[in-house]
């Protein structure tokens, strides 16, 4: 009887293949089922970025072909419109005042509902409901007649009508964006129910108050989920459009002071059809947003305490 042996590396290069065919095949699957979404980024976000890049260095003006000019968009943005920079303080300003406030009520809503033995679940959903409902244009509208001349705070508060008072027309915005805090409290609800209780147990043994147990437990344990809604609603403030455009009817009356930065890319894009001016002012909004970012990563090296890695 006559027996064949396969030499070992044939049969080593043989197992090697096998081995490898399964793992394309999975590959392969795998990128069959990622296409849609590498389609989607790449024609409804990649490309759109690489066009407006380059519209931000011509002067187009959405019915003639883009004259290219340079850096003269950038440059006359800069140096020779204030408006530009009227509504660079305005956002600045909203920011301020939109984002302390929206987490400090998010966090003082979820710790009352942490709390709460019954209706938990009702009162959850009622709260964020306003996230859902906040952004729409109809929203908005209701909020610019509950604060006009005439509304339910000028009967209430006797103050007249804030969106037609350039010293309360951006609080009026701000406080629209505070309504919505829904997001942000189910974070902070999700995060405080992580918290062992047996650090505040610990903390009361000690002597510690409520108070006390809210800086030195709480605060501390809850730092992760406060600087990812930090991050979160500061990139969102710097982006605000709908409230002040419903608000000041798309003009960022009165005086100006409503004129977020958004807004006003929007004026110069399509209402004055200054589209190569209006890319320009999206790409410098992306790279300030992409600096605070930074930023706030950068500093969260001294606050942010996360358990697993120790004090940081």
């Amino acid at each position: 009887m006559t027996t064949t042996d396969v030499p070992v590396p044939t049969a080593r290069r043989s197992a090697a293949s096998a081995q490898r065919r399964p793992a394309r095949e999975r590959q392969g699957a795998a990128w069959v089922f990622l296409s849609p979404w590498v389609l989607g980024a790449t024609v409804l976000t990649l490309l759109p970025m690489a066009v407006s890049l380059y519209l931000s260095f011509t002067d187009y003006d959405l019915f003639n072909p883009p004259h290219w000019v340079g850096l003269r968009n950038y440059v006359q943005m800069f140096t020779e419109d204030p408006r530009y920079w009227r509504s660079v303080l305005t956002t600045l300003t909203y920011v301020v005042i939109a984002v302390p406030l929206q987490l400090g009520l998010a966090l003082v809503v979820a710790l009352a509902l942490k709390g709460m033995k019954r209706g938990k679940g009702f009162y959850r959903s009622a709260f964020y409901a306003p996230s859902l409902l906040g952004a729409s244009m109809s929203v908005a509208l209701v909020w610019r007649a509950v604060f006009n001349d005439g509304g339910t705070v000028d009967h209430l508060l006797g103050t007249g009508g804030w969106v037609n008072q350039p010293g309360w027309a951006l609080l009026a915005v701000a406080l629209l964006t505070v309504w919505q805090f829904g997001a942000p409290m189910v974070i902070f609800l999700a995060g405080l129910q992580q918290i062992p209780a047996e650090l505040y147990e610990a903390a009361a043994v000690d002597g510690a108050g409520k108070g006390r147990q809210f800086v030195s437990v709480t605060v501390p344990m809850l730092s992760p989920v406060l600087f990812f809604n930090l991050v979160l609603q500061t990139i969102q403030a710097f982006q605000v459009f709908t409230p002040a455009f419903a608000i000041s009817a798309g003009k960022g009356g009165p005086a100006d002071s409503t004129l977020v930065y958004t807004l006003y890319l929007y004026d110069r894009g399509f209402v004055a059809s200054h589209m190569g001016y209006a890319s320009a002012m999206a790409w410098v909004l992306l790279l300030v947003i992409g600096a605070v970012t930074a930023v706030l990563f950068r500093t969260s090296r001294s606050w942010v305490f996360y358990a697993s890695e120790g004090e940081r």
